[in-house]
C-alpha cells in the first residue's frame, strides 16, 4: 500500500496520482482500445500496453485501489459480479470438485447448478454459517475450491471466516469469500485466511448503482488457480470497460465513508424493527439476539453492515403491502448504492424460492436515518 496509507486514505486519494500532463486530481478516462508502437525498432511506446482487452489504465488503477483495501496483491475486474464468478469456476481443472454454500446470492447458486456438470466438476452444497456441514461436503485431496458468503444474502447467515478458511486448507482446497456485503471497510477475509475475495463491485465499492463490475482478489497472484483466471479472462474477454472503471473508481473513493454511515443507519432501523408489532422477526447480524452477531463482532470492525432484512407478519400480501406505502424506499433490486432499496425477495426468485414469503430485504442508504424510519413506519402501518 502506497506509503502505509490506511485503507480510507488509500480510497480517497485514488492512489494520489496526479494526471499527467495538467495535473488534475481526478485520474483522467483513457477509453483506448490499442497502443502505438514507435516507428524506428517497433516498440511499445508504453511497455505493457498493446490492446484494450487486457490494458486499460484506468482498469489497473481500479484493480490496484481494490486489492489495496483488501490487504491482497492482486486484483481481477471483469464486467459483471456473475462473469467473475464464472471466470473462475472455468479457471478449475476439468473434474474438481467443488463445496459452495447454498444460502447466498441467488445468482451465484443459479449459475453453480446449471453450468457446473458441462464444466466437468462435481458440486457438494452445504448450509450457510454451519461448519459441521462444510467439513462433511469436503471431499479431502479432491476439493479444489470452498465458496462461501457472509453475511448470506438474504437471510444474512454468518460463517466464520478463519474457521472455514481452516477446514478448507485441511481437506487441501482454496477458500474464497463473497464479501460485497461486508466490503474491504468492515472485513478483509484474507487476513482471516482467505485465498480469494469477491465483490460484486456493483454494490458498494462503486455504491452509485450506474456501473456493473465484479472483482477477485488475492494475495498469491503466483498460484494455479490466479493464473488461469488471467488466462481465461484474457482468452474470452470478460473486461471491464474503461469509463465503467473510471465511474468504480470515483465511487470507491468514497467507500468508507459511506459503508460506515449505512452500517449505522442499519444498526439503528434493525433495532426499531425488531420492536415493532408488525414485524415477526429481524435478520441482522448487528443485533445481539442474532445467531451469527458473536462471530461478526469479532471478524468485522466499525459496523455490520448496510443490509438486513425482516419478516412482516402477515406473509407475502402484508410485505408487499407495506411497500406499496412506502414513499422514500425504492422498491428495486440490488444493493449498496447510496440510495435505499427495498426488495420482496420471494417474489424475485419466482415460484420455487425457499425465501419466506413476508420477507423484506432492505439495503440501507445514506439518507437520514429518521426519514427512513418515518418511511417504514408509514408502511407498517398505512
Amino acid at each position: 500500500m502506497a506509503d502505509n496509507w490506511h485503507p480510507d486514505t488509500l480510497a480517497a486519494q485514488a492512489l494520489h496520482r496526479l494526471e499527467e500532463g495538467n495535473g488534475g486530481v481526478i485520474p483522467g478516462w483513457q477509453p483506448a482500445a490499442t497502443f502505438a508502437r514507435r516507428t524506428q525498432d517497433y516498440e511499445l511506446t508504453a511497455p505493457g500496453y498493446i490492446y484494450g482487452r487486457a490494458d486499460n489504465a484506468n482498469v489497473r488503477l481500479a484493480e490496484e485501489i481494490i486489492a489495496g483495501l483488501e490487504g491482497g496483491r492482486a486484483c481481477l475486474l471483469f464486467p459483471s459480479g456473475l462473469s467473475a464468478i464464472a471466470s473462475l469456476f472455468r479457471s478449475l481443472p476439468v473434474g474438481s470438485h467443488v463445496a459452495v454454500q447454498a444460502e447466498g446470492y441467488f445468482g451465484t447458486i443459479k449459475w453453480v447448478r446449471e453450468n457446473a456438470e458441462r464444466l466437468g466438476l462435481s458440486v457438494s452444497f452445504f448450509a450457510a454459517g454451519d461448519l459441521a456441514a462444510l467439513e462433511a461436503a469436503l471431499q479431502p485431496g479432491e476439493t479444489a475450491i470452498v465458496w462461501i458468503e457472509t453475511p448470506a444474502n438474504p437471510l444474512w447467515t454468518v460463517t466464520d471466516i478463519a474457521a472455514a478458511a481452516g477446514l478448507a486448507h485441511d481437506a487441501g482446497a482454496l477458500m474464497a469469500v463473497d464479501a460485497t456485503v461486508m466490503t474491504p471497510v468492515l472485513c478483509q477475509p484474507l487476513a482471516l485466511g482467505a485465498d480469494l475475495v469477491f465483490h460484486s463491485a456493483t454494490k458498494y465499492l462503486n455504491g452509485h448503482s450506474d456501473v456493473l463490475a465484479g472483482a477477485l482478489v488475492t494475495n498469491e497472484p503466483e498460484a494455479a488457480l490466479w493464473q488461469a483466471a488471467i488466462v481465461e479472462r484474457h482468452s474470452s474477454g470478460p473486461i471491464l470497460g474503461a469509463f465503467e472503471a473510471w465511474l468504480l473508481v470515483r465511487g470507491m473513493r468514497t467507500v468508507h465513508l459511506r459503508v460506515r454511515a449505512a452500517s449505522a443507519s442499519a444498526q439503528v432501523l434493525a433495532e426499531r424493527l425488531a420492536a415493532h408489532p408488525k414485524v415477526e422477526v429481524v435478520r441482522y447480524p448487528g443485533l445481539a439476539s442474532d445467531r451469527g452477531h458473536a462471530v461478526s463482532a469479532r471478524q468485522m470492525g466499525g459496523g455490520f453492515g448496510g443490509m438486513l432484512s425482516f419478516e412482516v407478519k402477515g406473509g407475502a400480501e402484508a410485505a408487499l403491502r407495506v411497500v406499496s406505502h412506502l414513499r422514500l424506499i425504492l422498491p428495486a433490486t440490488s444493493l449498496g448504492g447510496v440510495e435505499s432499496l427495498i426488495e420482496h425477495r420471494a417474489t424475485v426468485e419466482g415460484a420455487n424460492s425457499d425465501v419466506p414469503k413476508g420477507l423484506l430485504r432492505l439495503s440501507v442508504g445514506v439518507e437520514a436515518v429518521e426519514d427512513l424510519w418515518a418511511d417504514l413506519v408509514r408502511g407498517l402501518e398505512g
